[in-house]
């Protein structure tokens, strides 16, 4: 257990503008000194004097957020070479059982620190903070453009007839071309008039949305070469999903095992055992991130992959249902491009 290594562990409750510290004694959990500090450098360097005064010796910080509003604090603390533990976020139904503020669940990470047999590591920052940060920006783009494509197919039904028949026939590509390039007409109704400028405008979005999701592809792309490319020649396996596994990996030592691996991916089977009856059923935790990135992986291979298509069928001859031989297959793709990731070494750390 932690416990038995660490003299004292500094718990976190991170908010945006504050941060609620104690420190707690191991290995009985036993609170030392608590203090709130302000979320900015000053605010950090006075959690490290803290930390320094009342939990000398051997220590860890166990931080929620460590991805969000905990993410400052455990840079400077990583650089300084301090270990930072990530902690996930006390369950709903504990905090009502129990009460709950800032110091009440900072005292909670800790104490969840203390009793784990194994935590996480932040995930790193550099090439793979600069992935997830793309990677944001591109799913806000892609959201744009799909919801912008969907209103202008809105508009075009409820558009008047002549508009209407000109455009609900045309593909993606050339309905979007027509549209950019519709003009006023002095001879149209109000309403046509405005649903030309409406038409154009969504389309100029739609296009500008594409273009940016297509850069920032690109740039992703990039920081897949120079981390994993070996991911690259992975069936189904394109920049996008390279980039979520990578993220969630994140560097050697973090995930410590493919079937830790496969938990956090939320494709490890839990135990759902009772008398005589022995199953598993499907878990719904982990990064759902990358999660959705084995399921894209699966839906590619299954079409596509010889291999897969004789793996599918030979679990069906067995007696399992489609749905459970593509969870083995999603269980089985999770240790496969963890070996990959854990012996790939980054062209550019």
């Amino acid at each position: 257990m932690l416990a038995d290594e660490l003299d004292y562990v500094v718990g976190v409750d991170t908010h945006r503008d504050e941060h609620a510290l104690v420190a707690l004694a191991a290995p009985a959990g036993g609170v030392v000194a608590r203090q709130a500090v302000r979320a900015n450098g000053r605010g950090y360097r006075e959690a490290l004097r803290f930390a320094e005064q009342y939990a000398p010796g051997r220590r860890a910080w166990a931080i929620e957020g460590t991805g969000s509003y905990g993410a400052g604090l455990a840079r400077l603390l990583a650089d300084l070479g301090e270990t930072v533990l990530e902690l996930s976020r006390t369950p709903r139904a504990e905090r009502r059982l129990r009460g709950k503020d800032d110091s009440l669940d900072a005292a909670r990470t800790a104490r969840a620190a203390l009793a784990s047999e194994t935590l996480a590591l932040p995930r790193s920052g550099g090439r793979r903070e600069a992935l997830r940060l793309l990677l944001v920006a591109r799913r806000s783009a892609v959201d744009v453009r799909r919801e912008a494509l969907g209103q202008l197919r809105g508009v075009i039904v409820t558009a008047p007839d002549q508009l209407r028949e000109e455009l609900r026939r045309l593909p993606v590509g050339r309905l979007l071309e027509r549209c950019r390039r519709l003009r006023r007409s002095m001879s149209a109704s109000d309403d046509e008039l405005a649903t030309r400028l409406v038409l154009r405008s969504l389309a100029r979005r739609i296009e500008a949305a594409t273009l940016e999701a297509a850069e920032l592809e690109r740039e992703i792309l990039a920081h897949v070469r120079a981390l994993a490319p070996r991911l690259l020649d992975e069936p189904g396996v394109g920049p996008i999903v390279a980039a979520q596994l990578i993220i969630a990996w994140s560097h050697h030592g973090r995930v410590r095992s493919e079937a830790a691996f496969a938990r956090l991916a939320g494709v490890a089977p839990v135990p759902a055992s009772s008398g005589q009856t022995q199953r598993h059923r499907l878990s719904r935790g982990g990064d759902r991130q990358l999660n959705r990135a084995l399921h894209t992986v699966v839906l590619h291979r299954r079409q596509h992959d010889p291999a897969t298509k004789e793996y599918i069928a030979r679990r069906i001859a067995e007696g399992k249902s489609r749905r459970d031989a593509t969870r083995l297959l999603k269980r089985y793709l999770a240790r496969h491009l963890y070996r990959v990731l854990d012996q790939q070494t980054p062209l550019i750390a």
